[in-house]
């Protein structure tokens, strides 16, 4: 089964950021254009191949070259977008390597704190004990957000990106 994307621009231009000096092969897709894309893929079941069709109200001169530089547009965009997205990932997973270091530092330093106050004599220094544990563990809250949470949606939008890159586009054109 394949899940159809149908765009439908009045010119070719409309499908590229207008900002990007880049040849068109190598151009960034309008924010309003990747944003309709990218939803209308996320509707789709993940295990459908996708296929965007773009029509194109105005029939361009060169009409021969459009069918290639709109495939191979897309998929550079979108195969630029999964790297990009892939060195988020990488990033994330640096900040969850810093970040369980330092929890685990500050854990053992609370713990070995705690230990000073053990066996309890006063109720103040349970308080204490209990309280140094407790932070302890809250220091070690980012790591374990993000190595047990933040990681999916980042690896979903990836393997979004890589199956956007990867689908045949077709562009239609008005009679000319």
């Amino acid at each position: 089964m394949t899940g159809l994307i149908e765009v439908k621009l009045t010119e070719l231009n409309q499908l590229f950021n207008s900002m990007d000096p880049s040849p068109f092969h190598e151009r960034d897709l309008d924010h309003d254009a990747e944003e309709f894309i990218v939803s209308w893929a996320q509707e789709h079941p993940k295990q459908h191949d996708l296929k965007l069709l773009v029509h194109l109200a105005k029939h361009p001169a060169d009409f021969a070259d459009v069918q290639n530089l709109v495939a191979d547009s897309v998929a550079h965009y979108f195969e630029y977008r999964a790297d990009m997205v892939l060195r988020e990932f990488k990033r994330l997973m640096r900040e969850g390597r810093a970040a369980l270091l330092v929890g685990l530092a500050f854990l053992a330093l609370c713990e070995f704190a705690a230990t000073l106050f053990t066996p309890p004599e006063e109720n103040w220094q349970t308080v204490v004990h209990e309280g140094l544990t407790i932070i302890g563990w809250v220091a070690m809250w980012r790591p374990l957000e993000i190595y047990l949470y933040r990681w999916w949606p980042i690896l979903a939008r990836r393997r979004l990106y890589q199956r956007l890159s990867r689908m045949p586009v077709e562009v239609h054109c008005a009679t000319p």
